[in-house]
């Protein structure tokens, strides 16, 4: 049975922390875990989300709550009122059913201060995963037996009743994500058949639709890297737009980081044209994804295609020029001597950003996308280096399991963001100082979630920004300070300061308040409201240019459905 392992960092000599690994969470199989009773509870649940799961996508996140409600049993003996039933509401039925609230929200506390829960969601996140696992030969060696089972659920829990998988587990059908699932499940050792012909319903919805040629660019690359789709058939990412000088527009420094992120080592990646190795399976995939046989795809052709279901809003004729001019004259310069000479420069300093960026997260990165992607680009650049080695126990970090399977989150978790709130709540129905104990683990593990240091170096050589006293979204591991968490942090310690130290313990030092109001103040723009993670870089004018863009390209649109 899985079990899940908090504030854990186990024995592996390739993983390491700033905080004694505060905030961590993650899921163990034990054969030997639970009784049979307890394996039954969790077996009913699972069967109960495959009947429902047309009409209720998400999961209840109850094997977590199963295992805590069994370690951390609720003593205390309130009745439970119901509204209806009564002709007064009185202040003490209200503070008798905030009590009864309080007290099981308590047994839901990790015993490092943090409530877990799940952050999925996302469908494109385990199939980015499980490729680079495939390619670099390490998916069985990383995943288990029970691991890949239990994401193969998920994917089949998560297809919707035409087929097709979404982007997201709510959402419609799309060639983004139907392929991408599509693909994990034939790489997860699926067949022909899945649950209930899953894998049939979907490679028609593929077909039915277009075929793969129509997935959207991170499809694209991600099928490139796999062997299954062409790199000719995909828009260039080149990884010179990194040498070229901060003042342009387009230099990926400006961009927000999220987006910079991701698109630092997608950009080795197209610069380096990695395909990985070419098995079976994929010569399969390359037959089953396609409405013509693989060697007729038209991949300039293909560059520009996208799904009606997966298109927002079509390409504007000026991107398209700027594409077509990258692919045939300036891909082709870069590819040949001296251009390659260029190139190579470019890898470098691509590769300088992307260690960077591991080191300075303890290799769990700013979030799932990039976190694989640099796995693999490290792998790419030395399948034995240690900067590979070191990323390996992080992906566990990513993954949570429910009784819909094991997912890939969206980030490690919310674990500063919802301790925060669920404090708050706490304060705020005056009877915090009867919850002593849940009150002092919430603030020892916010206190130990605060950034004590800035990154290393030069940050604007790096394109980061301050991070001393910030408190990020998750864990301090992960180092992303933000304001409006710093803002709940900072406020949350500050209230709990007000309260009597025997029961909160001790309050934050008053130099890491001073810093975690820095960072907030430091992060406001000129226009007087606060960015995220950092202040807005690019110009007002690329923004307006991009509007007007849109714009027209939606008039274009509607002209369209008129005519």
């Amino acid at each position: 049975m899985w079990r899940l392992k908090v504030a854990d960092g186990g024995n592996d000599p390739y993983i390491y922390s700033t905080n004694n690994f505060v905030g961590r969470q993650i899921w163990e199989f034990d054969p030997d875990f639970g009784t049979p009773e307890e394996r039954a509870e969790v077996e009913a649940a699972r069967e109960n989300f495959w009947k429902n799961r047309f009409p209720v996508k998400p999961s209840c996140d109850l094997l977590w709550r199963m295992q805590f409600a069994r370690e951390n049993p609720c003593v205390a003996n309130l009745p439970q009122i119901k509204v209806q039933d009564l002709e007064e509401v009185t202040e003490e039925v209200v503070t008798t059913t905030l009590r009864r609230g309080l007290n099981f929200y308590s047994t839901m506390q990790a015993h490092d201060g943090h409530w877990p829960g799940d952050y999925g969601g996302p469908m494109f996140l385990l199939p980015g995963l499980v490729i680079t696992l495939h390619i670099t030969g390490t998916l069985n060696v990383v995943l288990s037996i029970e691991h890949q089972r239990e994401m193969c659920r998920y994917l089949f829990n998560h297809q919707n009743e035409d087929g097709g998988w979404g982007l997201h587990i709510e959402g419609p059908s799309t060639m983004f994500g139907t392929v991408l699932s599509y693909v994990t499940l034939r790489l997860l050792g699926e067949g022909g058949f899945g649950a209930e012909g899953a894998m049939e319903k979907g490679r028609k919805w593929i077909l039915d639709h277009g075929g793969a040629t129509a997935i959207t660019s991170w499809g694209k690359m991600w099928l490139s890297v796999l062997g299954a789709y062409e790199w000719s058939g995909n828009n260039p990412l080149p990884p010179e737009v990194w040498l070229c000088p901060y003042i342009l527009p387009i230099h990926p420094g400006r961009m927000w980081c999220h987006c910079r992120m991701v698109y630092l080592p997608m950009s080795y990646i197209y610069g380096k044209r990695f395909v990985g190795p070419i098995t079976p399976t994929i010569i399969s995939l390359r037959k089953e994804l396609y409405i013509v046989p693989y060697q007729e795809v038209d991949w300039n052709q293909a560059r520009n295609q996208c799904a009606k279901e997966d298109l927002y809003y079509p390409h504007p004729l000026v991107q398209d020029i700027l594409w077509a001019s990258l692919h045939k004259v300036i891909e082709p310069i870069l590819g040949h001597w001296p251009g390659n000479k260029l190139r190579e420069k470019a890898l470098c300093t691509v590769m300088q950003h992307v260690h960077y960026e591991d080191e300075n997260t303890r290799y769990i990165c700013i979030g799932p996308v990039n976190k694989v992607l640099n796995m693999l680009c490290c792998w790419i650049e030395d399948p034995n280096s240690e900067a590979f080695k070191l990323h390996i126990p992080r992906i566990f970090d990513y993954l949570w399991i429910a009784e819909d399977g094991m997912k890939m989150q969206g980030c490690i978790g919310s674990q500063l963001w919802d301790t925060s709130f669920a404090v708050q709540a706490f304060i705020s129905t005056n009877l915090g100082e009867e919850y002593g104990l849940t009150l002092r683990k919430a603030h020892q593990f916010i206190k130990n979630s605060q950034v004590l240091e800035d990154c290393p170096g030069d940050l604007k050589f790096w394109y980061r920004h301050i991070s001393k006293g910030g408190w990020p979204f998750t864990t301090a591991d992960n180092g992303w300070p933000t304001s409006d968490c710093t803002a709940e942090g900072l406020k949350v310690v500050l209230l709990l300061s007000k309260l009597p130290l025997e029961t909160v313990g001790e309050p934050l030092d008053m130099k890491q308040l001073f810093d975690a109001a820095n960072v907030i103040l430091s992060l406001q723009n000129a226009d007087g409201g606060f960015a995220t993670y950092e202040l807005t870089r690019s110009y007002r004018w690329v923004e307006i240019c991009g509007m007007y863009l849109i714009c027209n390209s939606s008039i274009d649109i509607v002209q369209e459905i008129i005519s």
